[in-house]
């Protein structure tokens, strides 16, 4: 994918907010969503521009796209435009971006809402969902925990190590989530009982929307991987780690992770993110190349994105006295020991087939600073370092009513800001 004059970081819009700087949605961006607005009840396919919503179905009817272009426009969700392909969404993006240009002659200012009064919801049915573990340095501080001796296992720089999740139970952001019932181990007594987890957690992550289907029994390449990943969004896989640490062994997370996942509503698709690609890490010297499986020029020169990631906490407490969200983490994408391209790659290569909407999510993003840990069992080590929060309240791990907010962005010389919007969801009994 190559760049064109809708990545041009002087490209304005007709549309004030999206000029405004530090939006998250410049004409630049793009992003898609599915949404409801007040004046129906059929959900349709949105664009973020600045604080305004592109009502695509109203797009269609008004005839402001070609034939070619409107396809998939006036659906319920975004399951056509992801099955499409990228050269069905790029010619999409150009013509929206044409549109919402400051030079546009056509301007489709009745196909516009306000974000504000705007329900979205997930992007699209999603079939499947897998979650892997792309953070060398979240692997190794949570090893380092359970077993200091041995904290990253033999098979973790070789193999991208991940397992299958629960897609029935993720969320769009602004939707509460129930602290979870479960069987833990009591340390004093070695005896597992059953009741309400005490040690809820957020994880930061990336999830990558998979556009274009592979076939069952047919791997996708490590070169072509990239055409089958339609978009971005963040993630929070809410994690119960009392219940873990007593069930995961040996099969691995089951009831600790599938109680809920939230994701942001906005999709940021490959191409709006293609002046943030940056080459993949090189390797700790001693550690093994890829297998060649898992290896190419692309991927090595371009396999990275320069994201930007913060979480934010905001406890009841705080927000009846008015005081704003703690931010606790800011960590990189781009420093990942795996790439979306390689968690692809492996996923299919035994066959596997995916479909489009399937989600997959990168695991905890943390680098190697403390306020780069992209949950609390690291940034508390496991509740032995709790945090203060500005009400004086500690924290170990969430308490009712805490309200987690992860935020992500894209930035560099070149090319101009573009963000993700926001990933949230407070803690209720």
């Amino acid at each position: 994918m190559t760049l064109n004059e809708t990545h041009d970081r002087n490209l304005k819009s007709w549309i004030e907010s999206a000029n405004n700087p530090g939006t998250d949605f410049p004409i630049q961006n793009l992003p898609f969503a599915t949404f409801l607005s007040a004046s129906s009840d059929r959900s349709r396919v949105g664009v973020a521009i600045g604080n305004m919503v592109l009502d695509l179905r109203a797009c269609v009817h008004e005839r402001f796209f070609s034939d070619s272009v409107a396809q998939g426009c006036d659906a319920d969700d975004l399951s056509f435009l992801m099955a499409a392909g990228l050269v069905h969404s790029s010619e999409l993006r150009r013509a929206i971006s044409g549109l919402l240009a400051e030079n546009s002659e056509r301007r489709p200012e009745q196909c516009l809402v306000p974000m504000s009064e705007c329900t979205l919801l997930l992007p699209t049915r999603i079939g499947d969902y897998s979650d892997f573990y792309a953070s060398i340095h979240h692997a190794t501080n949570v090893g380092s925990m359970f077993r200091p001796d041995n904290p990253l296992l033999p098979n973790y720089k070789h193999v991208p190590i991940g397992y299958h999740g629960r897609a029935s139970s993720i969320i769009p952001s602004g939707t509460p989530v129930q602290r979870p019932m479960g069987q833990t181990l009591d340390a004093a007594s070695g005896k597992p009982s059953f009741g309400l987890s005490r040690s809820l957690d957020y994880e930061c992550e990336v999830g990558a929307f998979i556009g274009v289907a592979n076939e069952l029994g047919k791997p996708v390449s490590i070169e072509d991987a990239g055409s089958h990943i339609f978009g971005l969004c963040l993630v929070n896989d809410w994690s119960a780690r009392d219940i873990q640490s007593w069930e995961y062994q040996p099969l691995g997370p089951f009831l600790s992770k599938s109680f809920a996942t939230t994701i942001s509503p906005w999709v940021v698709t490959m191409e709006a993110l293609e002046p943030y690609r940056v080459p993949r890490p090189a390797r700790p010297a001693g550690d093994p190349e890829p297998l060649p499986y898992l290896d190419g020029a692309i991927d090595r020169d371009g396999g990275a994105i320069d994201l930007t990631l913060e979480v934010r906490i905001c406890s009841r407490k705080m927000r009846e006295q008015g005081i704003a969200p703690l931010r606790l983490s800011r960590a990189h994408f781009r420093e990942l020991y795996w790439t979306l391209a390689q968690l692809v790659t492996h996923h299919t290569s035994n066959g596997c087939n995916l479909r489009p909407g399937d989600l997959l999510a990168s695991g905890t993003v943390s680098n190697a600073a403390k306020d780069s840990r992209g949950c609390l069992l690291e940034l508390t080590w496991r509740g032995a370092e709790p945090l203060t929060l500005p009400t004086g309240e500690a924290r170990k791990f969430l308490e009712d009513g805490d309200e987690a907010v992860i935020t992500g962005y894209c930035e560099n010389a070149s090319a101009i800001r573009i963000g993700f919007g926001e990933c949230r969801a407070i803690v209720q009994a």
